[in-house]
């Protein structure tokens, strides 16, 4: 006899999880061919918003991109030595800025661009 309930303690604590993820965090529902309506939990969607950040770090390479190419080599390398005799601050700046192979490639890119 005790055989027969672990499929359906299996089933219950299945069904109560459910329940407690559709409490906790919502539910989608949705409409079946035959008509039954179906709550399903949401999706877990991380509290951080990684599009944001991805987008602003490519903004941010973007941008030392249009100043490498705007400066040119040298004279953006003068600014960066100078951020670096700064404060923490513009210590930290100066090695945020410092030119990288995507900063060169991308001002490259623009400077094609510019030139025609």
């Amino acid at each position: 006899m005790a055989q027969a309930n672990v499929p359906f303690d299996k089933r219950l604590k299945r069904i109560v999880r459910r329940h407690d993820r559709i409490a906790s965090g919502g539910a989608v529902k949705t409409v079946t061919s035959d008509g039954l309506i179906v709550a399903r939990p949401r999706v877990y969607k991380p509290k951080f918003p990684l599009k944001g950040l991805l987008a602003v770090i490519v903004l941010g390479f973007l941008f030392k991109g249009f100043v490498f190419a705007s400066l040119g080599a040298d004279g953006y390398a003068e600014r960066v030595d100078a951020l670096k005799q700064g404060s923490v601050m513009e210590q930290a700046g100066a090695w945020i800025m410092q030119a990288d192979p995507a900063t060169v490639m991308i001002a490259e890119g623009v400077n094609i661009v510019l030139s025609q």
